[in-house]
């Protein structure tokens, strides 16, 4: 069965129409990989959204939750396992603590540190949206047949690793 070319391939074509001294064939992988992960993007948030969370606030209660009981972090670790900047970190963690998800305290061992600690009400809402958010990540990656998928998870990892990331 043969599918109608879709907007990469069509992008691709114009290219080699224009500028076929350009090797377009990049634009194959690239193109494809930067919508579906546009797209994804969308499903993700979507989700995000119903628990009343943007995409930085599931991250950091993400975050914290996986740091296990007590569910605390200094503001670096944070930063370090979020892709968070520090500067937004600050204002996001401003508005966790407002709503009641997160709490702040002076670090025992810096005084000038602070750790972050998920609360009762912020773990109830990560536990809800992870459960909800691996369900959605369930449904979008059953598109794909199983040995597809597995072949993706292990193409995608050493890519990336070669990437530097």
């Amino acid at each position: 069965m043969e599918t109608e070319p879709d907007a990469v391939a069509r992008i691709q074509s114009e290219w080699r129409r224009e500028r076929p001294d350009l090797d377009s064939s990049p634009q194959g992988v690239i193109g494809r990989l930067h919508r579906v992960a546009a797209r994804l993007t969308t499903e993700l948030t979507t989700v995000y959204g119903a628990h009343g969370l943007a995409e930085g606030d599931f991250d950091v209660l993400a975050t914290l939750r996986r740091a296990g009981a007590p569910y605390e972090r200094t503001a670096g670790e944070l930063a370090e396992h979020t892709m968070i900047t520090t500067g937004g970190m600050s204002k996001r963690l401003d508005r966790l603590e407002r709503v009641g998800l997160v709490s702040r305290r002076s670090s025992e061992t810096d005084g000038r540190g602070r750790v972050i600690r998920l609360t009762e009400q912020g773990r109830a809402t990560i536990d809800a949206a992870v459960t909800d958010h691996l369900a959605n990540e369930r449904r979008l990656l059953d598109e794909l047949d199983p040995a597809d998928a597995a072949a993706l998870e292990r193409i995608l990892t050493e890519w990336l690793a070669r990437l530097g990331g």
